[in-house]
C-alpha cells in the first residue's frame, strides 16, 4: 500500500524537508516559484540554497553520478540560476500585463498589498540595482520583478540586473553552505546536516532584519510626539 506523505505547513518552511522528500527538482521549482509566482513569497529562498549547498553531491548527483565536488556545484548553480533567472522574467511579465490590477486587489492568504508597496518602494530607492539587492531580501525578491514590469523598465536592463543578481545569489547561497560545512566538519568535528534548524534560523534572522528594520522605523517616524 502506497503511503501518503503527511506534509504539515512547518515543513514548507524547512528547507531539509525539499531535499529529502524532493531533491533538485522541487528546489528548481521553489526557486522558480518565489519569484515566480506569488504565492512562493513565504518560501525558504535562502535558506534552501544554503542547505542546498551542505547536500550539492546528493543533488548533484541526481544529474551526474560519479561526478566530483566541483561539477556537482556547477551543476547546482547552472540549474539554480537558470530557474531564478526565468522566475523573474515571468513576474516581469506579470507586472507589465497585470500590475494596476494587484493595487486594486484585496488581500488573502497568498498575496498582500503591503509587500508590493515595499517592493516599490526599494525599488524606486535603488533603481536597477534593486533587482540585484532584491534577490538577497525575502518577500522582495518575490515582487521586485513585477514592480520592474509595472513601471515598464527597460528589458535590456532588466536582463542585465537579472542575469547578474540572480548569479550572484545563487552562488553566494551555495558556496556559503558547501565550504562552511566542509571547514567546520574537518576543523571541529561538527557536522551542520545535525544542526540545520539552528541555521536557517539564523539566515532567516540576517536576511529579514533589513525588512524589519525598514519596517519599524518607517512605522515610528509615524507617531507623532505628544506635545
Amino acid at each position: 500500500m502506497i503511503q501518503l506523505l503527511a506534509i504539515h505547513f512547518k515543513d514548507l518552511l524547512n528547507p531539509e524537508f525539499y531535499i529529502e522528500h524532493g531533491g533538485l527538482w522541487i528546489l528548481l521549482f521553489i526557486v522558480f516559484a518565489e519569484t515566480g509566482l506569488l504565492a512562493g513569497f513565504f518560501l525558504p529562498g535562502d535558506s534552501l540554497l544554503f542547505v542546498a549547498g551542505i547536500y550539492s553531491d546528493k543533488l548533484g548527483s541526481e544529474i551526474l553520478p560519479g561526478g566530483n565536488e566541483f561539477l556537482h556545484l556547477l551543476i547546482l548553480m547552472l540549474l539554480i540560476s537558470v530557474a531564478g533567472i526565468l522566475g523573474n522574467f515571468v513576474g516581469f511579465w506579470f507586472g507589465s500585463k497585470s500590475g494596476p490590477y494587484l493595487y486594486h486587489r484585496k488581500d488573502s492568504f497568498f498575496f498582500k498589498k503591503k509587500y508590493l508597496n515595499q517592493a516599490h518602494e526599494f525599488y524606486e530607492k535603488h533603481g536597477g540595482t534593486a533587482i540585484i539587492f532584491a534577490r538577497f531580501l525575502p518577500i522582495i525578491r518575490t515582487f521586485a520583478p513585477i514592480i520592474a514590469g509595472i513601471v515598464d523598465m527597460d528589458k535590456k536592463k532588466f536582463t542585465y540586473y537579472n542575469i547578474v543578481g540572480c548569479v550572484a545569489w545563487v552562488a553566494a547561497m551555495l558556496l556559503a553552505g558547501h565550504f562552511l560545512q566542509k571547514f567546520i566538519l574537518n576543523q571541529f568535528g561538527f557536522d551542520l546536516k545535525h544542526h540545520l534548524e539552528v541555521i536557517v534560523l539564523g539566515i532567516v534572522l540576517i536576511t529579514t532584519l533589513p525588512v524589519l528594520i525598514k519596517l519599524f522605523s518607517r512605522s515610528t517616524s509615524k507617531i507623532k510626539p505628544v506635545k
